[in-house]
């Protein structure tokens, strides 16, 4: 696995069930999406006719490895059941020479699927029986678990598991006391960075993370955010969570531009600027029209009743009185967003001061695991995850109007622990 690149080892024990035919169960709810790497959620117009609408999948770029190399399974893919709800993993052997066959078109007990994740999303397949001395050794150990996968360490020479790692880590740098604000540069140098949101770039920098555009977890497996507090004492956060900043994939603001959606939907600056107009505000279920904007957030295709999607062609949106789509986002495309960094995550606590910009991190850390895209839907249908945009136009008179996207799903602190099936506060001291 570490020599085609894994990152990121993984195990699934297989049931009789879990074959070429029946598929390989993945575990209920969502949560799988945050462990296997995948393309964009889509419905499979080629399903013969009278399946079920809501059976979607999500393309796997997978492949088997062996003695003789590396072996791509070109039709591999997650399936996902919001009926259940649960994910699967099918055509994993079609088109593939090198596929294990032997072993996964049989109901044999004791035998192990093997997943090893790669930096740029690639992933590798391996399957052992129940003799071989692979899966007693694995069978043996004590290994921490991800849902229905054992999460095993790229190498049994690293002392400990990853989240006790981050820990002596965040530990190492909350002794630190105060710390130059900074930014880790593609090189791996320090840089001092100025600008007011070094918060986190500097704790990425003492981390060792690297600012890229890669959409994957900061460090062994963790996504690492820190937030701004006023003291170390009541650790009360300054500003809300930031979980995600998709882009509207349907309505106005994609079909006709973000201009046109200003022009309809936005408001003069409220500090008087000239020549500048803004859309922003809080927008979630519990709430009518907008006063500024006229728009209010509907939710369709999720029961909240059941916690269950009805329809996975569904989605939120802004409508206006008369009902006019004025921006939404599909399950599909959010989806894609939720699944790629939040399966892990650990929240610090920042002091910052000036000058120069220097910042400090609490002992306080809250650690949040086992994720579902579930979840972040109950949490949204209750009004606790809410959309909050910052969206402008400046210049717009003139020929070339200076235009600012920023479309931020946002929490309270408080409601951070409504994401995860399991959380944690620890203290470093």
């Amino acid at each position: 696995m570490r020599y085609y690149g894994a990152h990121r080892i993984y195990a699934k024990h297989l049931s009789p069930n879990d074959n070429s035919k029946n598929q390989v169960y993945l575990g209920g709810g969502f949560a799988a999406l945050n462990v296997i790497p995948h393309g964009e959620v889509y419905t499979d117009a080629s399903e013969k006719a009278g399946s079920v609408r809501d059976r979607a999948k999500a393309d796997v770029e997978f492949y088997w490895i062996n003695e003789e190399g590396r072996h791509r399974a070109p039709d591999a893919n997650l399936i996902l059941y919001p009926k259940y709800p649960e994910v699967r993993m099918s055509g994993f052997l079609k088109g593939c020479k090198g596929a294990p066959s032997k072993l996964l078109t049989v109901r044999d007990e004791g035998r192990i699927m093997f997943f090893g994740v790669t930096r740029d999303g690639v992933v590798l397949g391996y399957v052992t029986d129940a003799d071989d001395p692979i899966t007693k050794e694995l069978t043996a150990g004590n290994w921490p678990m991800l849902g229905v996968f054992t999460e095993l360490p790229l190498s049994l020479d690293l002392p400990t598991d990853p989240k006790t790692i981050l820990l002596d880590e965040l530990r190492r740098i909350y002794q630190l006391n105060w710390i130059m604000s900074q930014k880790l540069a593609k090189d791996g140098t320090k840089a001092p960075y100025a600008a007011r949101n070094g918060g986190g770039y500097t704790l990425e920098a003492e981390l060792g993370i690297t600012p890229n555009g890669y959409a994957e977890p900061d460090f062994m497996g963790w996504e690492v955010k820190q937030y701004g507090v006023n003291n170390f004492t009541a650790f009360r956060p300054k500003s809300p969570v930031t979980l995600m900043t998709p882009e509207p994939t349907g309505g106005i603001y994609k079909s006709e531009g973000v201009a046109e959606f200003l022009k309809r939907f936005g408001y003069a600056d409220q500090s008087g600027k000239e020549d500048r107009f803004n859309f922003g505000g809080r927008y979630d279920c519990t709430r009518g029209h907008h006063h500024l904007t006229g728009l209010r957030m509907t939710l369709t295709g999720y029961d909240a009743a059941t916690g269950r999607i009805s329809d996975i062609e569904g989605g939120m949106a802004l409508v206006s009185a008369t009902d006019a789509v004025a921006a939404s986002w599909t399950f599909k495309s959010l989806m894609a967003h939720w699944n790629r960094k939040h399966a892990q995550a650990a929240y610090v606590p920042s002091l910052s001061r000036t000058p120069p910009p220097e910042y400090s991190y609490g002992a306080q850390v809250l650690l949040c695991e086992q994720t579902d895209f579930l979840l972040f839907l109950k949490a949204f249908s209750t009004g606790a995850v809410y959309y909050d945009p910052a969206v402008k136009i400046e210049k717009a008179s003139s020929a070339k109007p200076d235009i600012k996207r920023r479309s931020q799903f946002r929490v309270a602190h408080a409601g951070l622990t409504q994401l995860y099936q399991k959380n944690e506060t620890v203290l470093l001291y």
